[in-house]
């Protein structure tokens, strides 16, 4: 289930393709930043040949927020779409196409184009949500709910649309399977949360060892060969 964040990819992306305007041979002077052809209020500057923006300001700008803890951040901005940047890169194998029959998905054995577009986000911001976890512990950077809130909220968000695209069958089927991850993602994070709050020791390889992140991993592994293959298949680690 977890891949490196494809928010990370897709932030990317979008400084690839982003013009930035510099109105200055000034190394210190602030510069304009012009992103999918619209100028916003993200300072950049110029530092011996380089270009820096300030993250608060380009979280605002990308619709995104910002969360610290210690000597770590976390950025998350929202999953970008067709109409503005090229999609984000997940780990788990996806559909090479989905189905796009206007068929009554009443009777539909598969997953429905909507269930499926929505599920495969929320997918990735699980494993968003569970990667800056790891990080976290394995660098033994201090834990804090405003670290893993902005994963957590739009997860919640991605659920809840799920929820409404849900559809067929095997939409409500998965849907299911995908509330128990959320919920069981959230525990995780709750678990070490706490462990964190009470000032107890947390091992590097804490993750590696925890049946729980076991069941999560293998669940969002079934939840990947599910989507690739755009039919509903319970898998008891999703439970």
């Amino acid at each position: 289930m977890i891949g490196k964040p494809s928010v990370a990819s897709c932030l990317l992306a979008l400084l690839l393709i982003i013009p930035a305007v510099l109105f200055s041979q000034s190394s210190t002077q602030k510069h304009a930043l012009i992103i999918n052809g619209r100028s916003t209020e993200v300072p950049l500057i110029q530092v011996n040949g380089h270009a820096y923006v300030g993250l608060e300001a380009l979280a605002d700008a990308l619709k995104g927020s910002l969360g610290s803890s210690g000597k770590m951040f976390a950025l998350n901005v929202p999953i970008c779409s067709a109409n503005n940047a090229p999609a984000a890169t997940v780990s788990t194998p996806l559909p090479a196409s989905p189905p796009e029959s206007d068929q009554d998905t009443s009777t539909s054995p598969g997953f429905s184009k909507a269930f499926l577009n929505a599920g495969i986000e929320q997918m990735s911001t699980l494993r968003e949500w569970h990667t800056a976890l790891d990080t976290a512990i394995q660098n033994g950077i201090p834990l804090s709910s405003g670290l893993l809130a902005p994963y957590r909220a739009q997860a919640t968000t991605n659920l809840r649309l799920a929820s409404v695209a849900a559809s067929t069958p095997s939409d409500h089927s998965a849907y299911q399977l995908l509330s128990n991850e959320f919920q069981n993602m959230a525990k995780l994070s709750d678990k070490y949360l706490n462990l964190r709050a009470n000032l107890t020791y947390i091992a590097p390889d804490a993750l590696q060892n925890d049946d729980l992140n076991k069941r999560i991993m293998a669940c969002g592994h079934a939840l990947g060969t599910m989507a690739a293959a755009g039919q509903f298949s319970d898998n008891g680690s999703c439970h």
